[in-house]
């Protein structure tokens, strides 16, 4: 296959797998779609990759939610965030620390913000939802509207969890990157800069694995797998995107690691 095709098709699953509900985290994206401008709760998931914590800012800048909540304990991508941490700012000391404190070490250190919650014991997308909803009734937080913002990769997934086990909650996605695969002198790369961005490699495999995951089927996650999300239509662009992906790099589909159960 081309790497012109590989972009192609890696970009058409970055698409489907990174919703975004509004254009921007402001209160008037918010008013234009929801007729309302601030949310109950935003929350930022420790998957994501560092650029995370500078959505959170933003939005916390623009007072876009009344509550902000991290949650993330330790998972498939927890030490990649903490080499990056520590990479960013080396001064602090990440080794073990849950995704929630890593990012919120984050915030302080370059915005000098903090959120209002942190969930540390979370080790993949369906107890980050658990514990979440969990945190969320201990503390008597009225939540009608919550902001999700995780990895790109994992947006959709994260969305699909919480309609499982918190229904009735109105969820606006955001995910905290729009990355575009392009070839250039010869490579495959992104288009722009990333902060913290996963190398390629990883990023396809971040992609094969979460749409395998989004499907109900046996070997998905859906109702009629491991009954972990709601259903999730998967349109046939982005079906045969994976497929022709997989043929061609069976070996990169991301295996659910044991010890984080996802």
């Amino acid at each position: 296959m081309k790497k012109e095709e590989i972009a192609e098709k890696m970009n058409i699953l970055g698409t489907f797998l990174g919703k975004r509900d509004v254009r921007e985290l402001s209160k008037e994206a918010l008013e234009a779609k929801y007729g309302f401008s601030k949310a109950d709760v935003m929350v930022l998931f420790g998957g994501s990759i560092l650029c995370g914590g500078d959505v959170l800012a933003e939005a916390m800048k623009n007072e876009i939610a009344k509550k902000y909540i991290i949650v993330g304990g330790a998972g498939h991508t927890t030490e990649a965030l903490r080499q990056k941490m520590h990479h960013a700012f080396p001064e602090s000391e990440t080794n073990g620390l849950p995704e929630a404190d890593v990012f919120e070490q984050y915030l302080e250190k370059r915005y000098s913000l903090h959120a209002d919650y942190l969930e540390r014991k979370s080790t993949n997308c369906g107890n980050n939802i658990t514990y979440l909803k969990e945190l969320i009734e201990e503390e008597g937080i009225a939540c009608r509207a919550m902001i999700l913002s995780q990895d790109a990769t994992m947006q959709y997934r994260m969305d699909a969890s919480v309609k499982k086990y918190m229904p009735g909650i109105q969820v606006i996605n955001y995910a905290v990157y729009d990355a575009k695969v392009v070839v250039r002198n010869g490579e495959l790369t992104y288009e722009k800069e990333i902060w913290g961005m996963w190398d390629i490699d990883r990023y396809l495999t971040l992609l094969l694995g979460d749409v395998q995951r989004l499907s109900d089927n046996k070997d998905g996650y859906g109702p009629e797998g491991k009954g972990y999300i709601v259903h999730v239509d998967v349109p046939d662009e982005v079906e045969k995107a994976f497929m022709d992906l997989k043929k061609e790099f069976g070996d990169k589909v991301r295996v659910a690691n044991p010890e984080y159960a996802g």
